[in-house]
């Protein structure tokens, strides 16, 4: 090793480009030590988490045409300056639904009970993009499209009680 150093080989030269420039790398300048979920139960109680946390759903219109794919963005936001962790009831984060049909379908999914947690950095922003394709489900194997009217498209956290804790938003179409 020391006659590496000794040599000129790690010499550093902005103008010959055959010879490394200075490093742009940046030395961290905090490192967490600490999950976000042990952060979260230290700073913040359980049961006032989700108040902390913003849903939003839009569309870039509000009418479309029958046949025609609906996209949706889903948009979450940590408002604390802090780390936080909601508590979910299953797996399955959060959810989107048509009508109240979960994910468009009229056939019932029984998701595992094991609870799991959408954790969110300080601040944090998560976006979900995703689309309806105007149908719904109601058979293992058959769909069928969504008639002329309004419908309303809902997304949220996967909590009990989502609309109660503030942690669900909804937007109306309408499909011609």
């Amino acid at each position: 090793m020391r006659r590496i150093y000794e040599s000129d080989a790690l010499d550093r030269d902005d103008e010959d480009p055959f010879r490394p420039g200075a490093s742009d790398r940046e030395e961290p300048r905090a490192a967490r030590t600490l999950p976000v979920g042990t952060l979260s139960e230290t700073l913040f109680p359980r049961r006032l988490r989700h108040r902390s946390i913003s849903v939003d759903v839009s569309t870039p219109r509000d009418v479309y045409e029958a046949g025609e794919t609906v996209p949706f963005v889903v948009r979450m936001k940590n408002a604390m300056p802090f780390p936080v962790s909601v508590p979910t009831v299953s797996p399955v984060l959060w959810t989107w639904a048509v009508d109240g049909h979960r994910e468009a379908s009229h056939v019932p999914e029984i998701p595992t009970q094991e609870p799991s947690a959408l954790e969110f950095d300080r601040g944090e922003w998560k976006e979900f993009r995703r689309n309806w394709n105007g149908m719904f489900q109601v058979s293992e194997s058959e769909w069928t499209r969504a008639g002329p009217g309004e419908y309303t498209i809902h997304a949220g956290v996967n909590v009990e009680s989502a609309s109660a804790k503030g942690v669900r938003d909804e937007t109306t179409i309408e499909i011609r």
